[in-house]
């Protein structure tokens, strides 16, 4: 076996150990934002909500955001086995970022009813995401590749939040929250 041969063999390795920490690291900690703030249907605040004819079915989130946290996962792995270098850096710091909007946004529009904080943070998520994959794609484009999908995700998702406020402006008033006293002035 040569060299170069035994040196991909180890990246390969490298990069398979990586990819065993982060992809369920991020699938967890995905599950745990969505389980904390009680997301999706079964939410009676959320259930209580006028939806856009756009709405998938239930089952379509958990299916679609699986697979987009694995396909983050492999792309976090990929940028964490680069070579050491200021993109790399830049890369992963912007990542982090992005991901940290991404597990505040279920808590903030299903926990606090907050629709267009929510939405502020979807929007912010998309930039840091857009920026996070632009430098991905420079470190190690499968990276940048890998995150195509969520950012296609990000704009659906930033759709139908928009579209939930518009068709509940006062969405959050739907049902109180646990010790909430609300004075309603129209």
């Amino acid at each position: 076996m040569t060299a170069e041969a035994i040196s991909k063999r180890a990246s390969l390795r490298g990069l398979i150990r990586r990819a065993l920490i982060t992809v369920p690291a991020i699938l967890l900690l995905g599950m745990l934002s969505g389980r904390l703030a009680n997301s999706g249907y079964g939410n009676p605040w959320f259930e209580a909500l006028s939806k856009p004819k756009l709405m998938p079915p239930g089952w379509v989130f958990p299916v679609a955001w699986s697979t987009l946290y694995i396909l983050l996962g492999v792309a976090l792995a990929l940028i964490l086995d680069a070579p050491r270098s200021r993109a790399r850096s830049v890369a992963i710091a912007l990542f982090l970022i992005q991901l940290g909007l991404n597990l505040s946004w279920s808590p903030v529009f299903f926990a606090l009813h907050r629709i267009m904080f929510a939405f502020g943070i979807i929007l912010a998520m998309l930039l840091w995401a857009t920026a996070a994959t632009i430098l991905c794609w420079r470190v190690r484009r499968a990276a940048g590749l890998l995150m195509l999908p969520y950012l296609a995700w990000l704009v659906f998702a930033a759709t139908l939040n928009w579209r939930i406020h518009e068709l509940n402006p006062h969405g959050v008033t739907l049902v109180p929250m646990a010790g909430d006293t609300q004075i309603i002035i129209e």
